[in-house]
């Protein structure tokens, strides 16, 4: 069965084939990061009209890298939230328009889905279930999955997404963007016992996670320093700042996996490439008897092969959308 995946649900406008859910025929992902650098982040009216610019192009190439036409696809899955809004538009209309004209059946994909999907195609005998956090940009969950097309959301950001702050405190650093992967190698250089940032529980029993006092506490300490003249070395900051989002990180997910007596725990998401992230984890449930995977960092930024694999068994529980399908920029889990 071949699934062709459309993804524009923020900055990457992606289209990819792939065959039974786990084989990946094409995965084309174009990136607009060098178009919003200059702004510290995403723009979300100049990210539409860039998808509108190159989705078509996009889809083609995905058809032909995988050497197959539009007859030979069984299905458009497409991401229908959450997302940005018009972004999600472009997207959901251009695969609304081949179902329609096609006459293929067309599958709604959540995004967040989608993500933790990425490492079954990473991971070929993967099966549920498991417990997999999922973090990005703009969110962070940790998710119990159930089974192909069954979760439940064992824990959730309350306020900032991990990777929004990351984004953050890049910015305050003066780093760029995106901030991940700046504070992520500027860390390796730094001590990350130099400043105890705070570490959030929200209560004894939850799981949630919150982000926005561990940034706030970073702001803070770099202004201080600043107002009363003393230097600083932005590694050390870097470091302390990611040891004290990641050590909340692992330490939810291991207690949910645990409670689940899950002995997998998966990555996923943007923030599933940070290498701190990564060791830690791996390091830490390794204690407890738990595996630890995760995709390809090309698997955890926005994709289509995520969505399509998502499309495949969303096919096989006959969820289908018919042309009334719209974009829910808030779509829960």
């Amino acid at each position: 069965m071949l699934i062709l995946g459309i993804e524009s649900s923020c900055d990457e406008t992606a289209a990819a084939v792939v065959k039974d859910g786990r084989e990946v025929l094409s995965n084309i992902i174009n990136t607009q990061i060098e178009l919003h650098k200059k702004f510290g982040g995403v723009v979300p009216e100049v990210a539409s009209r860039r998808h509108i610019e190159t989705i078509d192009a996009v889809i083609d190439e995905a058809l032909e890298t995988a050497n197959v036409t539009f007859e030979d696809i069984d299905a458009i899955a497409v991401t229908y939230g959450p997302g940005l809004v018009g972004a999600l538009l472009v997207g959901v209309s251009a695969a609304k328009a081949l179902a329609f004209a096609l006459d293929k059946p067309l599958v709604p994909v959540h995004h967040i889905k989608g993500h933790i999907m990425a490492n079954f195609v990473e991971h070929k005998t993967l099966k549920p279930p498991f417990v997999c956090l999922v973090a990005s940009g703009g969110h962070s969950h940790i998710v119990s999955v159930e089974s192909y097309t069954d979760f439940e959301i064992m824990g959730r950001t309350r306020d900032d997404a991990a990777g929004e702050a990351f984004d953050k405190i890049a910015r305050v650093l003066g780093l760029g963007y995106p901030g991940g992967p700046l504070i992520d190698a500027l860390a390796k250089e730094g001590n990350s016992e130099k400043v105890k940032f705070p570490r959030v529980r929200m209560d004894k029993d939850s799981l949630d996670f919150s982000f926005s006092g561990v940034k706030t506490a970073v702001i803070n300490y770099l202004h201080k320093l600043e107002q009363n003249g003393e230097e600083y070395n932005k590694a050390d900051i870097a470091a302390s700042f990611q040891d004290a989002v990641t050590d909340v990180l692992c330490e939810h997910t291991i207690e949910a996996a645990k409670n689940k007596n899950s002995k997998i725990i998966a990555l996923a998401g943007g923030v599933a490439s940070n290498s701190a992230l990564r060791e830690k984890m791996t390091r830490e449930a390794k204690k407890e008897g738990i595996e630890v995977i995760y995709p390809s960092p090309v698997l955890c930024t926005d994709n289509a092969v995520m969505i399509a694999c998502a499309g495949y068994y969303g096919y096989k529980e006959n969820n289908f959308a018919d042309m009334t399908l719209n974009a829910v920029p808030s779509l829960n889990l």
